[in-house]
């Protein structure tokens, strides 16, 4: 088992794990000619977390594998409905509601995801912190440049972010060299960033400003003039509302990318952009469209068939992904002849759907790690909701939880800023409300200008409604009979649904052949 790639489950614990844990510590060593003394790095090992200090862990040099590796520790110290207890040391499974009984089968997953969904969307308290922080920064824009125009985009635009992710900003305005070093200097001038948070990326294909806020520890990239957004985010908003359970499956890729690290295209993941794009086509191309318009359809079972489809069936040497016009896959030979600049499809192929001579995934080069993690998911689900599982205890240990882990840290971060805001005196914030918005194809690392993942944009707007009033608030009860209800209106899906999963893809329009 690769530490990179999951963490060990209940049923594994024992003599045996710790011999091979010494045994895989030493292998490690030796290949990276690094024969160090001492244990410290297996703690996180056996806690079931994969930060692994070897200085060339996957291939990557020490100089690059230490970056990473603080990147990985910045991106997980950062912070919907009111009242909601974020109780730590709950075995890194929080959604799970006490005393709920949920079954022994795919409609246990089901729920499990149901629940995490509704865990992990931001709080009023959530939307509120990051409202304050862009008009924080907004207003030393403009004070600034007056004619200057700050716009939102990224995770926070549609809502899909999660607790940990950063805000995505862009400058609209005219210069004739882009001004990151006098921004720089104002937000040091406005003690607005925490001590040596702020950093200038101005050799990077898109230049970039990044800080984490003073008051909130919430990390901020700030672009330029990066216009191409808006359209992306009303694209994504549309499958939303053609696909209900897209917001669902995203919330669990999303931190089943972050907690492997594969989350961030530099370090060798792949960006939200593209995750959301293969969602997309991944819905679009399924066999079963009535339920995933109606929301019947069984999300355990639609996970598992993600994970079976990009980690065992898709062919990412020959075939690209096309979500426009229906969705359809593509041999990456025509795709090719409509590129620009003599690129070549890269091996995770996605055709911009506003841009088809844009390659979206070109700069993810470790795919492949993040097709094994798929791999070993659907590797994982698949046993554990079978009906003769011998470890499937759904009173006790969580099916969702053997591949997506919440940690205590983020647990605690968002129960202060629950607590910061319900402390505050009564009083009408002098900074309004913000749009929402889809994820974070402005990393600068690893992109290329136009061939970058464009992630939607949008004006700063003050009077933004809440995006969970279109959810409304759900309670236990009304969660409970909400599932039952999905469950007794298609039956006849469930009841199939521990055989379906694999017969289902196969009616799925198949890509190409290597």
């Amino acid at each position: 088992m690769d530490p990179s790639i999951s963490w060990f489950q209940p049923e594994q614990e024992g003599p045996a794990k710790n011999l091979w844990l010494r045994v895989w510590k030493t292998q490690q060593e030796f290949d990276n000619m690094n024969l160090k003394e001492g244990d410290g790095e297996m703690d996180t090992i056996a806690n079931g977390f994969n930060t692994i200090n070897s200085p060339m862990m996957n291939g990557k040099t020490d100089k690059t594998s230490n970056f990473a590796q603080r990147r990985r520790k910045d991106n997980r110290l950062t912070v919907r409905s009111s009242n909601r207890k974020f109780v730590p040391d709950c075995g890194g499974c929080p959604w799970r509601q006490p005393n709920f009984p949920y079954p022994k089968s795919i409609l246990g997953l089901h729920q499990e995801i149901e629940h995490f969904y509704r865990y992990m969307s931001p709080t009023e308290a959530e939307d509120k912190i990051r409202a304050e922080v862009v008009g924080r920064i907004d207003k030393i824009i403009v004070s600034k440049w007056p004619e200057a125009k700050v716009e939102i985009f990224g995770s926070y635009r549609t809502g899909l972010y999660l607790p940990t992710s950063d805000i995505d900003l862009v400058v609209i305005g005219k210069w004739t060299n882009l001004p990151l070093r006098t921004l720089e200097q104002e937000f040091l001038e406005k003690d607005i960033a925490v001590e040596n948070s702020i950093k200038v990326l101005d050799k990077a294909s898109v230049p970039i400003v990044k800080l984490t806020d003073k008051k909130t520890d919430i990390k901020v990239d700030i672009s330029f003039n990066m216009c191409n957004g808006v359209k992306s985010a009303e694209l994504i908003k549309t499958y939303v509302d053609k696909f209900p359970v897209l917001p669902k499956l995203v919330y669990v890729l999303k931190q089943f990318l972050l907690e492997r690290d594969l989350n961030e295209v530099f370090t060798g993941g792949i960006s939200s952009y593209s995750l959301i794009l293969m969602c997309i086509s991944f819905l679009q191309l399924h066999p079963r469209q009535d339920s995933l318009r109606n929301c019947s359809a069984n999300l355990g079972v639609l996970l598992i068939e993600f994970f079976e489809l990009y980690g065992r069936k898709f062919n990412y040497i020959n075939t690209g992904i096309r979500i426009r016009d229906g969705g359809k896959y593509i041999n990456k030979e025509d795709m090719q002849k409509e590129m620009i600049d003599g690129h070549r499809p890269s091996m995770l192929c996605i055709e911009d759907p506003l841009q088809p001579s844009n390659d979206i995934g070109r700069s993810s080069y470790g795919v492949l790690q993040v097709k094994r993690a798929f791999e070993y998911a659907y590797t994982v689900l698949s046993n554990v909701v079978h009906p003769l599982s011998l470890y499937t205890n759904c009173a006790q240990m969580s099916m969702l939880g053997r591949i997506v882990r919440v940690r205590d840290k983020v647990i605690e971060q968002r129960q202060r800023v629950e607590d910061s805001i319900r402390l505050r005196p009564s009083r009408s914030s002098s900074t309004g409300s913000t749009s929402s918005a889809e994820d974070s194809a402005v990393s600068s690392e690893g992109s290329d200008g136009p061939s970058r993942d464009n992630s939607p944009n949008i004006s700063y707007q003050p009077q933004r409604p809440s995006p969970h009033k279109a959810i409304g608030p759900i309670g236990k009860g009304h969660i409970r009979s909400h599932i039952h209800n999905t469950h007794n209106s298609n039956s006849s899906h469930n009841n199939s649904s521990h055989n379906s999963y694999q017969a289902s893809t196969t009616k799925r329009k198949k890509p190409h052949k290597q």
